[in-house]
């Protein structure tokens, strides 16, 4: 499916949506560069899920873990991932192949971990269709 938005609002309007379905043990890829918008499709996703904290790109800490919504919420930012062994000191299969939802930025940077079940989601930018304009794309 491939859809567009054409403002922050509406890409987390989009997010929220996704949240609302969300099943147990949904595993989503988040793939995009710097800036496209994946922390707030994200957020809207956690606002879907009903959870109600703040969510921010887990940079430093990789995984970001929200138990307060209707699923829990695992948030993944697997940017600074020297090497996919990494992935094996946080324990990442438990979340992955756990009952919550998994939402991974810069999966394309540990493909080889993402289970097969894993949905993929590319968020691209067009400057020609404006500043706020993003392409979706969710297979």
């Amino acid at each position: 499916m491939i859809y567009e938005t054409f403002s922050a609002e509406d890409t987390f309007k989009l997010g929220k949506e996704l949240g609302k379905n969300a099943c147990p043990g949904s595993v989503y890829a988040l793939i995009g560069d710097l800036g496209v918008g994946k922390t707030v499709f994200t957020q809207g996703v956690a606002e879907g899920l009903e959870i109600k904290e703040h969510i921010n790109s887990p940079t430093f800490t990789i995984v970001q873990v929200y138990e307060e919504g209707r699923l829990p919420f695992y948030h993944f930012d697997v940017y600074r991932i020297g090497d996919p062994e990494e992935m094996e000191e946080i324990g990442y299969e438990d979340y992955f192949y756990g009952e919550g939802v998994c939402f991974v930025e810069w999966a394309n940077l540990i493909e080889e971990l993402m289970p097969e079940h894993t949905v993929t989601i590319t968020i691209e930018k067009n400057p020609e269709k404006g500043f706020d304009y993003r392409r979706i794309t969710i297979e």
